[in-house]
């Protein structure tokens, strides 16, 4: 069966795992989740990720991360941008995502980065997702 929006799935996934205080969450993998992955354990959302082959497509292994009070690191993922409704953005527009406490992650021509990485090098893109 296909699947119509694999980034909302990984994120459905990674939220759904956070309120269920599991330690690991596994999700489908592919070359441009572990980017994300990449992004999220830079940023100090997870603890850490792992590609796990299986003959077919593989599996994204995410380790979750929790506070010391044993809630989770993640209080919220918003997907911006949808395959009905995409939303680009140039570098100008960026906005900060909840006063700077959280990430907008943003498919750019240089590859997928941050919000402050693109506002860096002047880039605009496709916002994916805001993490907080």
């Amino acid at each position: 069966m296909s699947m119509s929006d694999p980034i909302a799935d990984m994120l459905t996934r990674i939220r759904n795992a956070g309120k269920a205080k599991f330690q690991t969450v596994d999700i489908p993998g592919s070359k441009f989740k572990v980017e994300l992955a990449k992004i999220l354990k830079n940023n100090g959302y997870i603890k850490n990720y792992k590609f796990v082959e299986d003959g077919k497509q593989g599996m994204l292994r995410l380790y979750l991360k929790y506070e010391a009070n044993g809630s989770h690191v993640i209080y919220g993922l918003e997907r911006v941008s949808k395959p009905s409704r995409r939303v680009y953005t140039t570098n100008k527009e960026i906005k900060p995502v909840y006063n700077g406490l959280g990430i907008a992650i943003i498919s750019t021509s240089n590859g997928i980065m941050t919000d402050i990485q693109a506002k860096k090098e002047n880039l605009g893109g496709e916002i994916l997702c805001n993490v907080w």
